[in-house]
Order: structure tokens, then C-alpha cells, then sequence
């Protein structure tokens, strides 16, 4: 794509606001590309008297005049030439960037890839292994769009704007990958794009960037029903009669988050020292939320103690000290795909399918508020469990849409 036409020029001018008691003002030179100016110190100054503000260059014949005269045109000989090398290498130009090239601070200027590599470092014993998963994937993200868009592997923060967020959002929604994985739907851009707004919000945090990129940009996320268990399928999961104890132990840990709402990782990571004794002498889960920190304290339905009471003894959470056998998400999202089939669930099971289930057919559904059951779910905003509300509301339409029909036909039978 031909670039677009730059507009360049320099001048040099006293910056007569810091003159200074004995009459002398440093000399600045002016950058100005595409309209937007950037100043630049050449470490010099003079008296204001001896400046030629026509010409830009100092006046008289003196040896020192002279010597200043030819030194200001080297300068500005460097600021063009560093100007015409990024044209050559098709580099993205401005003031800034021309500015650090022509100083040497460009290497000690605070890059991309360096933040998302800082980030990295800053995040991660705060976030949790999936979490931080995901962030490497949105900065190979960030690389490759760096590679086919500027070819090149970095990029100052000082020349991101907005236009380079909306240039990487239409990458993201172009990208064809080269394995066996699905296009990136809207959704998982959007979170992309979210991953990377953090990691820039910390850039201007440490005054790394003196402007946000995103202050203009609007995240659009398409609404997801949130796919769950209704209370005939959680019924059928849990008669069902399995004869491979893989399987069986599989499902007892599905239906475990079904009654408690804990996600895989606090599964993974449910020790007995977690389970504890209530305000109601109960036993009660005391736990922490892996993705946000939150104090979660949830008390344990009959069912879930009992499921967790078969598992006292098994040598495998002996071993690794937590209170089920887990194994891998990976896997135990495989076998819950066997399970469905074994069941006749035509949905897609998927360990976190638990937790909605829990949401919203065990409470939401059953009379439980929704503040009690944000709390359980640790949700900082009780904004993020209405979208579980809904869900239920929408099967409240259905059971009454069903009611409608039975009443219907009651009539018609009279």
C-alpha cells in the first residue's frame, strides 16, 4: 500500500522564556511533521541580541558565530537524514521518534515488546496460569501484526495512536490460522484487544506513554447465552450408572462445582485446610477466586458433601494433598465430552459449563438472590452475575410459553 504523503520541516529559534539573567537563551530546533511539532534541545544558547530570527542562525563574523552557525547546520543535516532513513525503511515517522533517533535515546526509549515483556515479569505471581496463558497469546498476537504490518519486530510506545489500535483490531478479524484452529470470532478479539489496553494502561501508569491510545476506542462484545445444565440433564448426569472409574470420578468433580460454583483452578486446588465449619456449624468451602483475588466462602449442599466424603481416602488426593483427584482441565474436558455422549446430553460439556449450572438451575432457578449467589460465584460487580440472571429469566419465559400450551390443551379437551 503506497504511503501516505508526510509533511516535513525544520527551523532553529531561542527559546526566549528561559533566557537566562546574564541575557542568553538555549537553542531549540522545531520538528514539525504532518503539523504536529517537537522540540528539540541542541544543548547550546546565546545572546538574544545575537540571533537572526529571520534565518534561524545566529548573527556576526565572530570565530564563535561561526563555529555555531556550521555546528546548526550539521544538526540539522542529522534531523534530515534521520528523516530520509525512515522513509526509506518505511518506518512509521513523527516528531518523537525523530527526535530520540537523532538524540540516541531511541535505545533507552520504552518499546512495545519491552512493556509486554515488563508486564509479564510484574504479573506473574498476581495472575493465575490460564490468565497469564492468555496474555502471551495476544502478544504473539501483537508480533505478528507488527511483522506484516511495519515490518519490523518493535515499535515505540510513543508512535502507537488510535489508528494503530483500529489497524491491529482488523488484523485480529483477518487473521486465517495456519494450524487447526478456528478464526477468532468477535469475542475473543475484543478480549485481545482488552489484554492489550492493560498492558498500555500500565505504559501510561509508569509514564512510559503520555497519552492513551484507547481513549477514543469502544469495545463491542456480541452477546453469549451462557450455556448450562437445566435440572433434567443434572438429574440424568447424576443417576447415570458408570462402569469406567475415570469417568465416574470425572463426573463426581463436574457435579462437585455444580453444587459449590468452584471453577477448574479451585477445584485444583481445593485442600481439606479450605473446607471449614460456619457460621451455622456447617461445613462451609473458604477459598480465594484464582482470577481476581476475591474471598469466596461458600456452604457445602448435602449433595457436595457427599460427593467430596467418597474421596476421603483416595490415594491420588492423598498424594497431592487437595480433596479430589483432578487431573488436567485438558482432559477432564475430554472425558466430560465421553460422558455427555454416554448420558444422551447433546450439549458440548465443558468443565466450566459447571459453574453457570451452578448459577443459574441450582440457585438462581431455585429462589437463591442474586447478590447470595454473586457473592458464592466471587464476582467483584454483581453486574457480571445478571448476565446469569437473564439466562433464568429467559427459562422462566420458556416454562410459562410451556404452561400456556398444557393450559391450551386443557381446554380443548373439556
Amino acid at each position: 500500500m503506497k504511503r501516505a504523503t508526510t509533511t516535513f520541516g525544520v527551523l532553529f529559534y531561542l527559546k526566549k522564556q528561559k533566557t537566562s539573567l546574564q541575557g542568553k537563551a538555549p537553542i531549540c530546533a522545531r520538528v514539525t511533521v504532518n503539523g504536529k511539532r517537537t522540540e528539540i534541545s541542541v544543548k547550546r544558547s546565546l545572546n538574544v541580541n545575537e540571533w537572526n530570527e529571520m534565518k534561524g542562525m545566529a548573527k556576526g563574523n565572530r570565530k564563535e558565530i561561526t563555529e555555531l552557525n556550521l555546528f546548526l547546520t550539521q544538526f540539522k543535516a542529522k534531523i534530515i537524514n534521520t528523516y530520509q532513513n525512515m522513509l526509506l525503511n518505511d518506518e512509521p515517522i513523527d516528531g518523537p521518534t525523530i527526535r530520540d533517533k537523532v538524540m540516541g535515546t531511541d535505545r533507552l526509549a520504552p518499546t512495545l515488546v519491552l512493556l509486554m515483556e515488563y508486564h509479564n515479569e510484574q504479573q506473574l505471581h498476581k495472575l493465575a496460569p490460564g490468565t497469564m496463558k492468555n496474555y502471551h497469546t495476544t502478544q504473539r498476537y501483537v508480533k505478528s501484526f507488527l511483522m506484516e504490518k511495519f515490518k519490523r519486530t518493535d515499535i515505540f510506545l510513543s508512535q502507537l495512536n488510535y489508528k494503530f489500535i483500529l489497524e491491529f483490531e482488523r488484523f485480529l478479524f483477518n487473521y486465517v490460522p495456519k494450524d487447526h484452529q478456528k478464526p477468532i470470532n468477535n469475542n475473543g478479539i475484543m478480549k485481545h484487544i482488552e489484554r492489550l489496553r492493560k498492558m498500555i494502561n500500565m505504559a501510561v501508569k509508569l509514564d512510559w506513554l503520555a497519552k492513551d491510545p484507547f481513549a477514543s476506542f469502544k469495545k463491542r462484545f456480541d452477546k453469549v447465552e451462557r450455556e448450562s445444565l437445566n435440572s433434567e440433564e443434572l438429574a440424568i448426569l447424576t443417576d447415570k450408572e458408570l462402569s469406567i472409574e475415570r469417568l465416574r470420578h470425572v463426573r463426581d468433580m463436574f457435579l462437585f462445582s455444580c453444587y459449590t460454583g468452584l471453577s477448574y483452578i479451585e477445584l485444583a486446588e481445593l485442600t481439606p485446610n479450605k473446607i471449614v465449619t460456619g457460621i451455622d456449624r456447617g461445613l462451609w468451602i473458604s477459598t480465594s477466586r484464582a482470577k481476581t483475588d476475591t474471598r469466596v466462602r461458600v456452604p457445602l449442599l448435602p449433595v457436595a458433601t457427599d460427593l467430596m466424603e467418597k474421596y476421603r481416602d483416595d490415594p491420588r488426593a492423598l498424594n497431592n494433598g487437595t480433596v479430589f483427584p483432578v487431573i488436567s482441565n485438558q482432559r477432564m474436558n475430554g472425558y466430560l465430552k465421553e460422558i455427555a455422549d454416554v448420558c444422551g446430553i447433546m450439549k458440548t460439556l465443558t468443565f466450566h459449563i459447571a459453574r453457570h449450572t451452578f448459577a443459574t438451575t441450582v440457585t438462581l432457578s431455585n429462589g437463591v438472590p442474586i447478590e447470595s449467589v454473586s457473592k458464592m460465584l466471587g464476582h467483584t460487580s454483581i453486574r457480571t452475575t445478571q448476565i446469569y440472571a437473564k439466562v433464568v429469566e429467559h427459562k422462566l419465559s420458556e416454562d410459562m410459553r410451556n404452561l400456556e400450551q398444557r393450559m391450551s390443551a386443557d381446554v380443548q379437551g373439556i
